[in-house]
C-alpha cells in the first residue's frame, strides 16, 4: 500500500471497476474532478478478478471483447485526465451532506468530495465454496479454483466443472480447445445459462468434446498433498461415481457482502442500492451508485446499462459541484476531450 494520502476533489467514486472507470471518464468529460478508490490492488473489479480471459459478447462496437481487454480500454479512456486512485484500500467511513463528504479509508486516507458514486459492484465478493473434506489443500496446490484466470493453466488436464449456471457452461465450451477432456456436472439435467451457450454445449456433447454428468453432486476429493486425482460423485439415492480429473472448478456463485456501504445509512433492499432512474442517486442527496449495486424498476445487470447510468449520474452531479454554473450539453464529438 502507498503512503496514507489526503484528497479533496469533486466526486470519490468507490469501485474500479467497468463501471467505476467509466464514471472516472464521465465526470472528467464535465470538467469534475474525481478520484477512484477500490479494495483490490487492481483497477477491472470482477472482470480482472474473475474473468480477464473470458469473453463479452454484448458491449457495443465489440463482437467479442475479454474481461481483461475491456478494463484495458476504460483504462485507456481516462489516461488523458490522470485520475488519482487510491487502491488496496476499503471505504471504512462516510460522513457528511450533499456538497461536503467525507470518506475515511482502512489505509488511514481522507477524502472530501462534494458527490460521491458508489459503483462497487457486488460489493465485497467470494466464491460459495463446496463443503468437501480436505478442501483447503487443493485450493491452496491450485488443483481446485474458483476463478479461470489464464485458459492456459489447463492445457492437457482433465478438467470438471461442477454447476448449471452460465459461468459453468461458458468455461466448459471455452476450456474443451486446451483441455485433455472436460467433463461437466450438475444435480439435474436443467442448465440455467444463455440459450445459444446451451445449443454448442448440446452440440459439443453430441460430439464428445465435452462430458455431461447429470444427477449428481460433488462428494469427496482424491489426492494426496494438493495433487488431485479425481472426484467423486454421488446421487440424491446414494449412487456413487468416480470422476478422475486434474482440475476441479466449482460454480456455485458467488456470496456477496456490501460491507461499511450497509451502515452509512442507505436505504438498501437484497445487497442493492435502490436510485432514482432518472439520476442514479439514491435515497441520501448527493450520493448515488452505478453498476451492478444500483437497482431500481426494469433494471438489467448489464455492463452496457452501468455505462450509461455513469452518464446520468455525472450529469446530476454537475449542478452540487457547479450551482452556478449551467450545463451546455455537447457531444464528444464536438466537444473533444478536454485537457485537465
Amino acid at each position: 500500500m502507498t503512503d496514507t494520502r489526503s484528497l479533496s476533489t469533486d466526486v470519490a467514486i468507490i469501485g474500479a471497476g467497468p463501471a467505476g472507470l467509466f464514471a472516472a471518464f464521465e465526470c472528467s468529460m464535465l470538467k469534475l474532478g474525481c478520484v477512484l478508490i477500490d479494495a483490490l490492488d487492481e483497477v477491472g473489479g470482477q472482470c480482472c478478478a474473475l474473468y480477464p480471459e473470458k469473453p463479452i459478447y454484448d458491449i457495443p462496437a465489440h463482437p467479442s471483447i475479454t474481461g481483461g481487454d475491456l478494463i484495458g480500454a476504460l483504462d485507456r479512456q481516462i489516461a488523458p485526465f490522470d485520475v488519482p486512485r487510491l487502491l488496496g484500500r476499503r471505504v471504512e467511513e462516510l460522513t457528511g451532506t450533499r456538497g461536503a463528504f467525507t470518506l475515511r479509508t482502512d489505509g488511514g486516507d481522507t477524502i472530501r468530495a462534494h458527490a460521491v458514486i458508489i459503483a462497487a459492484g457486488a460489493g465485497a465478493f467470494g466464491p460459495n465454496r463446496p463443503p468437501l473434506e480436505g478442501l483447503e489443500a487443493f485450493e491452496k496446490s491450485g488443483a481446485v479454483r474458483y476463478y479461470v484466470r489464464r485458459r492456459a493453466d489447463f492445457t492437457g488436464k482433465h478438467v470438471l466443472i461442477a454447476g448449471g449456471g452460465d459461468s459453468a457452461v461458458d468455461w466448459a465450451l471455452s476450456l474443451r480447445d486446451v483441455a485433455s477432456r472436460v467433463s461437466i456436472v450438475h444435480r439435474r439435467n436443467r442448465f440455467r445459462a444463455a440459450p445459444e451457450s446451451l445449443r454448442q454445449l448440446d452440440e459439443a456433447v453430441g460430439r464428445g468434446e465435452i462430458e455431461k454428468l447429470v444427477g449428481y453432486q460433488l462428494h469427496g476429493l482424491r489426492g494426496t498433498d494438493g495433487v488431485l486425482e479425481g472426484v467423486d460423485l454421488v446421487t440424491l439415492e446414494g449412487e456413487t461415481l468416480h470422476v478422475p480429473c486434474q482440475a476441479l472448478l466449482p460454480f456455485f456463485g458467488l456470496a456477496t457482502d456490501l460491507g461499511p456501504i450497509a451502515q452509512w445509512g442507505l436505504d438498501t433492499i437484497r445487497g442493492t442500492i435502490p436510485v432514482t432512474p432518472s439520476t442514479c442517486e439514491s435515497s441520501m442527496p448527493g450520493i448515488f451508485a452505478v453498476g451492478d449495486v444500483a437497482s431500481y424498476p426494469g433494471k438489467l445487470k448489464l455492463i452496457l446499462q452501468g455505462f450509461s447510468e455513469c452518464a446520468m449520474a455525472a450529469h446530476a452531479i454537475h449542478p452540487i459541484v457547479h450551482p452556478d454554473t449551467a450545463l451546455h450539453f455537447e457531444y464528444s464529438t464536438s466537444k473533444g476531450v478536454p485537457t485537465t
